[in-house]
């Protein structure tokens, strides 16, 4: 790979990774990291990326406006799999290339979806809230195995949610806009978005966050979910109207949820955050140490091998 001075960092996970700084600085001695916690936004971010022709991203907003502030900017290499952050029109018509990690944190967030569910379903991490505060009760929850399950999106890290759970022997519901899934796994039933909703105790969710699944999970859609049923959402904050999900777990439309994204990142509602049958995490599902150096290395790479979004994606719908 070519030495250049011309990479900066805006991810903050891979800024703090000595592993991954020290590759970078390997193959790009004079990058530039971010320093702190902060996540950059504005005009913070194009003080930070001014005069650099490359960027290894993290979930920080590139509008139009900052690309038009960003004249030199060639390449965007994601430290992650998401572009919802992306105006990839504006890429497009600029030139501006961009690289995803694909894949390399599916394993991960599916570890995590896995566990949020045996977590729900037996009520351990609620029990465990109990103890803390001192209270000694045995609380008894559901075993996970044969449980319906519906998943919402199967693209990579949907199917490899369906692959951990083949142990526990569930019954799994589907609901795709692709209709390929049942050559891959022959034992799953693909049904409508309704029928999911009605039949499943577990709902996860593995789609993007598009126009078109913005707010998916609403007052509405709540009020069609079994009284018994839970939640889980790794994806995208935005899929699911946080005010009728805190409003249908206060009143026991659904049972519990566990949710790893939020409409606004840090959340700031903490009547929401403290809900006791509300499992939540600071968007961390894709963020294994395994995850973090297999995405950090594709990002390095990425830096050489981007390509227009239009190129990259070729008309394919991203799911999962």
């Amino acid at each position: 790979m070519k030495k250049e001075k011309l990479v900066a960092v805006t991810s903050r996970s891979f800024s703090a990774n000595p592993i991954l700084r020290a590759e970078l600085l390997s193959c790009f001695p004079n990058a530039k990291f971010l320093a702190g916690s902060e996540k950059l936004q504005g005009n913070s971010l194009v003080e930070f990326l001014s005069g650099f022709s490359k960027v290894i991203a993290g979930l920080e907003y590139y509008s139009a406006d900052i690309f038009s502030a960003l004249p030199d900017l060639k390449v965007i290499s994601r430290f992650g799999v998401g572009v919802d952050n992306l105006d990839l029109s504006e890429m497009n018509r600029r030139g501006i290339r961009l690289s995803i990690a694909s894949g390399a944190n599916s394993l991960s967030v599916a570890e995590l979806v896995v566990n949020s569910m045996l977590a729900l379903i037996r009520k351990n991490f609620y029990a465990s809230l109990l103890l803390k505060s001192g209270k000694w009760k045995k609380v008894s929850g559901s075993q996970l195995t044969g449980k319906t399950i519906g998943i919402v999106g199967a693209g990579k890290i949907g199917r490899e949610v369906i692959r951990l759970l083949s142990v526990f022997k569930c019954k799994i519901l589907i609901y795709d806009i692709k209709d390929n899934i049942a050559n891959i796994f022959s034992d799953v039933i693909r049904v409508s978005f309704d029928e999911l909703l009605r039949k499943s105790d577990i709902i996860t969710l593995h789609v993007p966050y598009t126009n078109h699944t913005k707010n998916m999970f609403n007052e509405s859609i709540f009020a069609k979910m079994r009284s018994s049923a839970f939640l889980i959402n790794t994806a995208r904050g935005g899929l699911v109207d946080q005010s009728a999900l805190k409003d249908a777990l206060m009143n026991k439309v659904i049972a519990g949820a566990a949710i790893d994204v939020y409409q606004d990142e840090p959340p700031d509602d903490k009547e929401f955050l403290q809900l006791p049958n509300l499992l939540c995490t600071p968007h961390i599902a894709g963020n294994s140490i395994e995850s973090d150096l297999a995405m950090g290395m594709a990002a390095i790479e990425g830096l050489e091998t981007a390509k227009l979004p239009d190129e990259l994606f070729n008309n394919f719908t991203m799911v999962g």
